[in-house]
Protein backbone atom coordinates (compact mmCIF):
# COMPACT_ATOMS: atom_id res chain seq x y z
CA UNK A 1 0.00 0.00 0.00
CA UNK A 2 1.63 2.98 -1.35
CA UNK A 3 1.40 6.53 0.82
CA UNK A 4 -0.16 9.33 -1.23
CA UNK A 5 2.99 12.01 -2.00
CA UNK A 6 0.40 14.89 -0.71
CA UNK A 7 -0.27 13.77 2.86
CA UNK A 8 1.37 14.82 5.41
CA UNK A 9 3.16 13.14 8.26
CA UNK A 10 2.34 14.23 11.89
CA UNK A 11 5.81 13.26 14.40
CA UNK A 12 4.35 13.83 17.71
CA UNK A 13 2.61 10.83 17.32
CA UNK A 14 5.68 8.65 17.13
CA UNK A 15 8.83 9.24 19.63
CA UNK A 16 12.50 7.35 19.36
CA UNK A 17 14.14 5.62 21.72
CA UNK A 18 17.06 3.42 21.78
CA UNK A 19 19.25 1.96 24.71
CA UNK A 20 22.75 -0.07 25.20
CA UNK A 21 23.40 -3.89 24.70
CA UNK A 22 20.65 -6.68 23.14
CA UNK A 23 20.16 -8.33 26.27
CA UNK A 24 16.96 -10.64 25.51
CA UNK A 25 14.15 -9.33 27.72
CA UNK A 26 12.43 -12.02 30.13
CA UNK A 27 9.01 -12.89 30.92
CA UNK A 28 6.95 -9.95 31.71
CA UNK A 29 4.69 -9.50 34.43
CA UNK A 30 1.81 -7.42 33.03
CA UNK A 31 0.71 -4.95 35.40
CA UNK A 32 -3.60 -4.83 34.39
CA UNK A 33 -3.27 -6.09 30.81
CA UNK A 34 -3.85 -9.64 31.21
CA UNK A 35 -5.47 -9.41 35.13
CA UNK A 36 -2.11 -9.19 36.50
CA UNK A 37 -1.11 -12.63 35.32
CA UNK A 38 2.31 -13.24 35.05
CA UNK A 39 2.91 -13.50 30.69
CA UNK A 40 4.55 -12.47 27.64
CA UNK A 41 4.11 -9.11 26.37
CA UNK A 42 1.44 -9.06 24.00
CA UNK A 43 3.13 -8.86 21.03
CA UNK A 44 2.73 -10.18 17.63
CA UNK A 45 6.39 -12.24 17.27
CA UNK A 46 6.73 -13.41 20.71
CA UNK A 47 6.50 -16.97 20.49
CA UNK A 48 8.06 -18.49 24.25
CA UNK A 49 11.26 -18.63 25.39
CA UNK A 50 12.81 -21.06 22.64
CA UNK A 51 12.09 -18.96 19.76
CA UNK A 52 13.02 -15.50 21.77
CA UNK A 53 16.64 -17.36 22.29
CA UNK A 54 16.53 -17.62 18.19
CA UNK A 55 15.92 -13.94 17.77
CA UNK A 56 18.33 -11.52 16.73
CA UNK A 57 18.08 -8.32 14.24
CA UNK A 58 19.90 -5.96 12.20
CA UNK A 59 19.06 -2.79 10.12
CA UNK A 60 16.51 -3.04 7.36
CA UNK A 61 14.96 -1.82 4.30
CA UNK A 62 12.82 -1.73 2.16
CA UNK A 63 13.71 -1.36 -1.62
CA UNK A 64 15.66 2.10 -1.56
CA UNK A 65 14.66 2.59 2.32
CA UNK A 66 17.03 4.34 4.59
CA UNK A 67 16.68 2.75 8.08
CA UNK A 68 18.37 4.62 10.57
CA UNK A 69 18.22 2.85 14.45
CA UNK A 70 20.67 5.37 16.14
CA UNK A 71 17.34 7.49 16.74
CA UNK A 72 20.06 10.44 16.10
CA UNK A 73 18.82 11.89 13.37
CA UNK A 74 14.88 14.23 13.65
CA UNK A 75 12.05 12.31 12.79
CA UNK A 76 10.08 15.83 12.02
CA UNK A 77 13.11 16.63 9.93
CA UNK A 78 12.92 13.12 8.06
CA UNK A 79 9.46 12.09 7.89
CA UNK A 80 7.22 15.20 6.71
CA UNK A 81 5.06 13.92 3.57
CA UNK A 82 3.87 10.57 2.12
CA UNK A 83 6.64 10.10 -0.31
CA UNK A 84 9.17 10.10 2.79
CA UNK A 85 7.03 7.13 3.93
CA UNK A 86 7.00 5.34 0.78
CA UNK A 87 11.06 5.48 0.83
CA UNK A 88 11.89 5.32 4.76
CA UNK A 89 10.79 2.68 7.02
CA UNK A 90 10.78 4.65 10.12
CA UNK A 91 8.60 7.36 8.09
CA UNK A 92 6.52 4.38 7.07
CA UNK A 93 5.67 3.54 10.93
CA UNK A 94 4.97 7.30 11.13
CA UNK A 95 2.21 7.35 8.40
CA UNK A 96 1.18 4.22 9.33
CA UNK A 97 0.12 5.18 13.10
CA UNK A 98 -1.19 8.53 11.91
CA UNK A 99 -3.66 6.64 9.61
CA UNK A 100 -4.38 4.30 12.15
CA UNK A 101 -5.26 7.12 14.53
CA UNK A 102 -7.17 9.11 12.08
CA UNK A 103 -9.48 5.47 11.32
CA UNK A 104 -9.87 4.12 15.03
CA UNK A 105 -12.37 7.04 16.35
CA UNK A 106 -14.80 5.78 14.71
CA UNK A 107 -14.28 2.05 14.48
CA UNK A 108 -14.01 2.12 18.59
CA UNK A 109 -16.97 3.70 18.59
CA UNK A 110 -18.75 0.76 16.38
CA UNK A 111 -17.07 -1.57 18.95
CA UNK A 112 -19.34 0.31 21.90
CA UNK A 113 -16.02 2.63 23.16
CA UNK A 114 -14.01 5.89 23.12
CA UNK A 115 -10.60 5.67 21.39
CA UNK A 116 -7.67 6.97 22.75
CA UNK A 117 -4.51 7.72 21.19
CA UNK A 118 -1.40 4.75 22.49
CA UNK A 119 1.72 5.73 22.69
CA UNK A 120 4.06 4.90 19.44
CA UNK A 121 7.55 4.19 19.96
CA UNK A 122 10.58 3.32 17.74
CA UNK A 123 13.34 1.75 19.46
CA UNK A 124 16.48 -0.11 19.47
CA UNK A 125 18.78 -2.10 21.64
CA UNK A 126 17.35 -2.58 24.67
CA UNK A 127 14.94 -0.21 26.85
CA UNK A 128 12.50 0.11 30.13
CA UNK A 129 8.52 -0.12 29.56
CA UNK A 130 5.96 -0.24 31.68
CA UNK A 131 6.07 -3.98 31.30
CA UNK A 132 9.63 -5.23 32.17
CA UNK A 133 12.98 -4.39 30.24
CA UNK A 134 12.44 -5.00 26.69
CA UNK A 135 15.09 -5.38 23.46
CA UNK A 136 14.54 -5.51 19.90
CA UNK A 137 14.88 -9.63 19.88
CA UNK A 138 11.33 -9.45 21.35
CA UNK A 139 10.07 -8.07 17.17
CA UNK A 140 7.65 -5.74 17.78
CA UNK A 141 4.79 -5.66 20.56
CA UNK A 142 2.38 -3.78 22.43
CA UNK A 143 2.61 -3.41 26.26
CA UNK A 144 -0.75 -3.11 27.71
CA UNK A 145 0.65 -1.11 31.37
CA UNK A 146 1.78 1.90 29.19
CA UNK A 147 -0.89 1.48 26.30
CA UNK A 148 2.43 1.92 24.29
CA UNK A 149 3.16 -0.15 20.95
CA UNK A 150 7.12 -0.17 20.24
CA UNK A 151 8.71 -0.91 16.72
CA UNK A 152 12.21 -1.80 15.98
CA UNK A 153 12.12 -1.32 11.96
CA UNK A 154 14.92 -3.62 11.66
CA UNK A 155 12.24 -6.86 12.24
CA UNK A 156 10.69 -6.08 9.16
CA UNK A 157 13.87 -6.82 6.88
CA UNK A 158 14.04 -10.58 9.24
CA UNK A 159 10.12 -10.88 7.95
CA UNK A 160 11.15 -11.40 5.00
CA UNK A 161 14.76 -12.58 4.75
CA UNK A 162 14.06 -15.09 7.53
CA UNK A 163 9.87 -16.02 7.29
CA UNK A 164 9.22 -15.35 3.80
CA UNK A 165 7.21 -12.38 3.76
CA UNK A 166 6.59 -10.69 0.69
CA UNK A 167 8.16 -7.46 0.25
CA UNK A 168 5.62 -5.14 0.04
CA UNK A 169 5.14 -1.80 2.22
CA UNK A 170 1.47 -3.36 3.41
CA UNK A 171 3.50 -5.97 5.41
CA UNK A 172 5.65 -4.20 7.62
CA UNK A 173 2.02 -1.83 7.83
CA UNK A 174 -0.18 -5.01 9.11
CA UNK A 175 2.56 -5.30 12.36
CA UNK A 176 1.91 -1.93 13.07
CA UNK A 177 -1.91 -2.08 12.82
CA UNK A 178 -1.95 -5.64 14.48
CA UNK A 179 -0.50 -3.71 17.43
CA UNK A 180 -2.67 -1.27 17.52
CA UNK A 181 -5.23 -3.81 17.67
CA UNK A 182 -4.52 -4.96 20.54
CA UNK A 183 -4.71 -1.39 21.78
CA UNK A 184 -8.16 -1.70 21.00
CA UNK A 185 -8.77 -4.67 22.96
CA UNK A 186 -7.09 -3.14 26.06
CA UNK A 187 -10.00 -0.25 25.48
CA UNK A 188 -13.08 -3.26 25.09
CA UNK A 189 -11.42 -5.18 27.92
CA UNK A 190 -11.01 -8.21 25.34
CA UNK A 191 -7.47 -8.64 26.41
CA UNK A 192 -8.50 -9.56 29.74
CA UNK A 193 -10.48 -12.75 27.99
CA UNK A 194 -6.92 -14.48 27.87
CA UNK A 195 -6.79 -17.06 30.48
CA UNK A 196 -2.74 -17.75 32.06
CA UNK A 197 -1.29 -20.69 30.19
CA UNK A 198 -4.13 -21.01 28.08
CA UNK A 199 -2.58 -22.33 24.93
CA UNK A 200 -3.39 -24.45 21.75
CA UNK A 201 -5.26 -24.10 18.04
CA UNK A 202 -8.88 -23.16 20.22
CA UNK A 203 -7.31 -21.36 22.94
CA UNK A 204 -8.03 -17.95 24.20
CA UNK A 205 -4.56 -16.76 23.76
CA UNK A 206 -4.83 -17.47 19.92
CA UNK A 207 -8.44 -15.85 19.60
CA UNK A 208 -6.98 -12.67 21.04
CA UNK A 209 -4.22 -12.64 18.14
CA UNK A 210 -6.54 -13.83 15.59
CA UNK A 211 -8.44 -10.59 16.26
CA UNK A 212 -6.02 -8.29 16.65
CA UNK A 213 -5.15 -9.84 13.06
CA UNK A 214 -9.06 -8.85 11.75
CA UNK A 215 -8.38 -5.58 13.12
CA UNK A 216 -5.61 -4.95 10.91
CA UNK A 217 -7.53 -6.09 7.99
CA UNK A 218 -10.48 -3.70 9.21
CA UNK A 219 -8.30 -0.71 9.06
CA UNK A 220 -6.57 -1.76 5.78
CA UNK A 221 -9.77 -1.64 4.44
CA UNK A 222 -10.76 1.27 5.50
CA UNK A 223 -7.15 3.04 5.12
CA UNK A 224 -7.78 3.95 1.35
CA UNK A 225 -10.40 6.57 2.66
CA UNK A 226 -8.89 7.91 5.81
CA UNK A 227 -7.81 11.30 5.44
CA UNK A 228 -4.75 13.57 6.57
CA UNK A 229 -7.03 16.25 8.52
CA UNK A 230 -4.79 19.15 7.08
CA UNK A 231 -4.45 18.27 3.48
CA UNK A 232 -7.61 16.11 3.21
CA UNK A 233 -5.95 13.75 1.19
CA UNK A 234 -5.63 10.11 2.07
CA UNK A 235 -2.91 8.39 3.55
CA UNK A 236 -2.92 5.76 1.53
CA UNK A 237 -3.73 4.93 -1.88
CA UNK A 238 -6.23 2.21 -2.31
CA UNK A 239 -5.06 -1.52 -2.10
CA UNK A 240 -3.47 -3.23 -5.02
CA UNK A 241 -4.24 -7.10 -5.69
CA UNK A 242 -0.43 -6.86 -4.50
CA UNK A 243 -0.82 -5.44 -1.04
CA UNK A 244 -3.42 -7.27 0.22
CA UNK A 245 -1.35 -10.40 -1.11
CA UNK A 246 1.72 -8.78 0.71
CA UNK A 247 -0.07 -8.15 3.89
CA UNK A 248 -1.75 -11.73 3.80
CA UNK A 249 1.87 -13.24 3.58
CA UNK A 250 3.09 -11.60 6.51
CA UNK A 251 0.28 -12.92 8.73
CA UNK A 252 1.20 -16.50 7.22
CA UNK A 253 5.18 -15.90 8.40
CA UNK A 254 4.07 -15.72 11.33
CA UNK A 255 1.79 -18.66 11.68
CA UNK A 256 2.51 -20.76 14.88
CA UNK A 257 3.27 -23.88 12.62
CA UNK A 258 5.96 -21.96 10.56
CA UNK A 259 7.41 -20.53 13.36
CA UNK A 260 7.71 -23.95 15.55
CA UNK A 261 8.89 -25.76 11.93
CA UNK A 262 11.33 -23.30 11.60
CA UNK A 263 12.22 -22.77 14.96
CA UNK A 264 12.65 -26.32 16.64
CA UNK A 265 11.30 -28.68 13.45
CA UNK A 266 8.45 -29.79 14.24
CA UNK A 267 5.08 -28.18 14.90
CA UNK A 268 3.55 -29.16 18.56
CA UNK A 269 0.07 -27.70 18.01
CA UNK A 270 -0.82 -27.73 21.98
CA UNK A 271 1.42 -25.07 22.19
CA UNK A 272 0.06 -22.35 19.82
CA UNK A 273 -0.30 -19.28 21.12
CA UNK A 274 -0.84 -17.03 18.06
CA UNK A 275 -2.80 -19.02 15.42
CA UNK A 276 -1.77 -21.18 12.59
CA UNK A 277 -0.64 -19.54 8.97
CA UNK A 278 -3.98 -20.22 7.90
CA UNK A 279 -5.96 -19.25 10.75
CA UNK A 280 -4.26 -15.74 10.78
CA UNK A 281 -5.05 -15.27 7.06
CA UNK A 282 -8.37 -16.23 7.46
CA UNK A 283 -9.27 -13.26 10.24
CA UNK A 284 -6.85 -10.69 8.27
CA UNK A 285 -9.08 -11.53 5.23
CA UNK A 286 -12.20 -11.75 7.34
CA UNK A 287 -11.61 -7.93 8.71
CA UNK A 288 -10.50 -7.09 5.83
CA UNK A 289 -13.49 -8.18 3.57
CA UNK A 290 -16.34 -6.73 5.97
CA UNK A 291 -14.49 -3.36 6.89
CA UNK A 292 -16.36 -3.29 9.90
CA UNK A 293 -14.55 -4.11 13.63
CA UNK A 294 -17.80 -5.81 14.50
CA UNK A 295 -16.71 -8.83 12.43
CA UNK A 296 -14.01 -9.47 14.85
CA UNK A 297 -15.53 -11.43 17.88
CA UNK A 298 -12.93 -13.93 17.81
CA UNK A 299 -14.45 -15.00 20.94
CA UNK A 300 -18.28 -16.70 20.37
CA UNK A 301 -17.21 -18.87 17.56
CA UNK A 302 -16.77 -22.66 18.69
CA UNK A 303 -14.06 -22.76 16.38
CA UNK A 304 -11.62 -19.83 14.65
Amino acid sequence: MTFSPGSGLDTSQVSQRSGGGGGLGLPIKVGGGLGGVAVLVIGLFLFGPDFLNQASHGSAAYDDAQVSSSGSDSLAETCRTGEDANRDARCRVVGTVNSLNQYWPSGASALGVKYARPDAVLTSGSWSTGCGSASSAMGPFYCPADRTAYFDVGFFDELRSQYGADRGPLAEEYVVAHEFGHHIQALTGDSQRARQGDTGPQSSSVRLELQADCYAGVWAANAAQTSDPVTGEPYLEPLTGDDVKSAVSAAQAVGDDRIQRKARGRVTPESFTHGTAQQRETWFMRGYSAAEPQTCDTFSPSTV
